[in-house]
């Protein structure tokens, strides 16, 4: 048979047969002098095979590898093709959801529905690069209207720019998101916990405040330390311990330090931080890291006693506590 009375008997495009030849997964069995293409019985027999494989939601590399590979295991096709159906499923029950809520959000206009539509796939979309364009794509009423679906996008975010995208969008909410976010608290997995902190970081509510001091007490230790460089700085005296520990362990020593700072600052306690910190430096022996680190810190903390320490510390034994103090101490005065 010539390709256009494949194409009639078989339904497949004429154009499809012609893709089909070019990639090799049908070639006909001949071709006449004019180089038309001629198909055998077992030509049509092989691209009903094709189009059955294809009906089951295999891409046409599978399916040529299932047709050409004897070995090829239909139990684990199938095993594959289960999940990517359940995960289809998964994907429209979560598009219900999100029309739902769409409903929710009240549009009052055709146009609002056919705005609002696009952000919410965008949001669910498997690209990383769509989730982003849609978080960039949301005004402030955009991102209030849907603060639940964009929290619960952000909770799932495993892509860094694509979560500080999310995140943007998320802040612009205030509170409205804010109930998603502490239900995620609870969640058993501590990667949830930990984006749900650093979304609750982002807000300066207290209700935000007082879920992330809760958080101080996480089993996680870097939900803890995420909770602790947001409320450190609010004055949560909660937090010192945490961020000391974080300076000790050298976890983002730097930003716990300045937090150590704030918090101190926020609180009128700068003098008895540096108390504890020079304390926590004493204890430990020459050439421990800990000990540079824990000089650096007292440069956060201005007043006397850290300055104090500074200066005894330019004698120290370490050399490279030695010179930082040194160094600190010059910064100091000068100012």
């Amino acid at each position: 048979m010539l390709i256009g009375d494949v194409a009639q008997r078989s339904g497949v495009s004429v154009r499809m047969l012609r893709h089909y030849d070019k990639i090799g997964v049908l070639r006909p069995s001949a071709r006449t002098t004019g180089d038309y293409r001629v198909y055998s019985d077992g030509d049509v027999e092989r691209l009903f095979q094709i189009e059955s494989l294809r009906s089951l939601g295999l891409s046409l590399a599978e399916v040529a590898a299932a047709l050409e590979d004897s070995e090829y295991s239909p139990a684990d096709l199938l095993d594959r093709l289960i999940v990517g159906t359940e995960e289809r499923l998964a994907e429209e029950e979560n598009l219900l959801r999100r029309l739902r809520e769409v409903r929710t959000a009240d549009p009052q206009r055709w146009a609002d529905v056919v705005h609002l539509l696009p952000l919410l796939r965008g949001l669910q979309s498997a690209s990383p690069v769509r989730r982003q364009l849609s978080a960039f794509g949301m005004n402030d009423d955009d991102a209030s209207r849907l603060a639940r679906p964009l929290a619960e996008a952000v909770l799932a975010e495993s892509e860094t720019n694509t979560a500080g995208a999310l995140r943007w969008a998320l802040r612009r909410t205030g509170d409205a998101a804010l109930g998603a976010l502490l239900s995620a608290l609870d969640d058993t997995d501590p990667v949830v916990r930990r984006r749900a902190a650093q979304a609750l970081a982002d807000l300066e509510s207290e209700a935000a405040t007082a879920a992330l001091t809760a958080l101080l007490d996480d089993p996680d230790p870097a939900v803890r330390q995420r909770a602790a460089l947001a409320v450190g700085p609010r004055g949560s005296d909660a937090a010192r311990p945490v961020l000391l520990r974080m300076v000790i362990d050298d976890v983002a020593d730097v930003e716990a330090a300045e937090a150590l700072g704030a918090l101190a600052a926020h609180r009128g306690t700068v003098d008895e931080v540096a108390e504890q910190v020079i304390a926590e430096l004493d204890r430990r022996p020459v050439g421990d890291g800990a000990r540079l680190r824990l000089a650096q810190t007292l440069a956060e903390l201005p007043g006397a006693p850290a300055l104090a320490a500074l200066r005894r510390l330019r004698e120290d034994e370490d050399p490279n506590v030695a010179r930082s103090a040194t160094y600190l101490v010059r910064l100091a005065t000068r100012a």
